[in-house]
């Protein structure tokens, strides 16, 4: 298994949803920041990620730490990543996926 990396590309706002459906002061997400970094060995969510974008792209990380490929056929030009986006309608996060070829840790002391 192959540690994957998590790249935070761009932390997006929908204002037109916002201001028709979101509570006063709604901004975008402040969680994570575009060009943080993080690695994980496939499972864990690694220390500091949204707990929710985590949900949403934990099984493509999972697929990508155990050499699967090619999500989009073809829409990648890097068949071993992906780019996804958390869940939040408002102010979805978008992360980029990449397998890396170092092995993963199967367990933590």
């Amino acid at each position: 298994m192959k540690k994957v990396k998590i790249t935070v590309m761009e932390c997006t706002f929908n204002q037109e949803l916002a201001n028709k459906y979101a509570g006063e002061g709604l901004t975008a997400c402040t969680y994570n920041t575009k060009g943080q970094v993080f690695y994980t060995n496939g499972w864990q969510k690694p220390e500091g990620l949204c707990d929710n974008a985590w949900k949403s792209m934990m099984e493509y990380v999972m697929t990508l730490a155990h050499g699967g490929e090619n999500f989009y056929k073809g829409w990648m030009k890097d068949k071993k990543s992906a780019i996804v986006a958390c869940n939040d309608g408002f102010r979805p996060v978008i992360f980029l996926l990449e397998a890396t070829d170092e092995d993963a840790e199967i367990f933590e002391d």
